[in-house]
């Protein structure tokens, strides 16, 4: 009989691989993004610095999770017996928040927009709930302290260049999100950089620089994926 998973939120660095396991990095991407979501329902924050710490929300959201579905998924369906069926809930919540804070960008001044996103954080909180209690406990059970370090390093590579924004339409899983959502990093990251931050052609590079970015990295996460699997 296989062991009951145990969830990584209540342990520490030692017992995570590190600071610079996957694990930590996830970790702290969730308690980051749930203090951001507190904050935005705090009271006293004024409606510039809310709309803001959304869009702060939507970028780290949507790249966090293009990464995990780059890196991880593939990865945890290779190596636990459960893995196709865990992953597939889960991209199912990506997809539910995806479409949800597509219809929240398309619709600013729609009297539900508040009810909407309260219903957005309710399904990321359920999300990470998902990811620490079942998924990458399944990890750490399959890899040692090293692997899940090099893991890390390369789904933070993915993250850091990933899509921003929700497309709903793009593929949850490869080859088909990197065919589909890497061309939309480039764009994603151009609309992100602040109006007046510099030269257009100098932010059009930059985000261009992204994208190829984005593409070589995820060629080579799916390769060490496939390597580690």
């Amino acid at each position: 009989m296989t062991a009951p998973a145990v969830s990584i939120s209540g342990q520490d660095a030692d017992a995570l691989g590190g600071d610079d396991s996957i694990l930590m990095r996830q970790r702290r991407d969730h308690a980051r993004l749930d203090a951001m979501m507190n904050r935005y329902l705090s009271e006293d924050l004024p409606p510039g610095d809310r709309n803001t710490l959304w869009l702060d929300i939507v970028q780290l959201v949507f790249s966090h999770a293009f990464a995990e579905e780059t890196v991880l998924w593939p990865l945890l369906r290779r190596v636990a017996p459960d893995g196709e069926e865990l992953t597939r809930q889960v991209e199912e919540e990506h997809q539910a928040i995806s479409e949800l804070v597509a219809r929240i960008e398309r619709s600013p001044d729609d009297p539900r927009r508040a009810e909407w996103i309260q219903q957005a954080f309710a399904l990321i909180r359920q999300d990470i709930r998902d990811e620490e209690d079942e998924l990458l406990p399944q990890l750490r059970t399959a890899f040692d302290d090293r692997t899940l370090r090099r893991v890390g390093a390369a789904w933070e590579t993915v993250r850091a260049t990933a899509p921003t924004r929700p497309h709903p339409g793009v593929p949850r899983r490869p080859p088909g999100n990197a065919l589909r959502g890497v061309p939309l990093s480039a764009f994603d990251r151009l609309r992100d950089l602040a109006p007046g931050s510099g030269p257009a052609a100098r932010r059009a590079s930059l985000a261009a620089a992204g994208a190829v970015a984005a593409g070589g990295a995820v060629v080579l996460a799916v390769r060490a994926a496939r390597r580690h699997g």
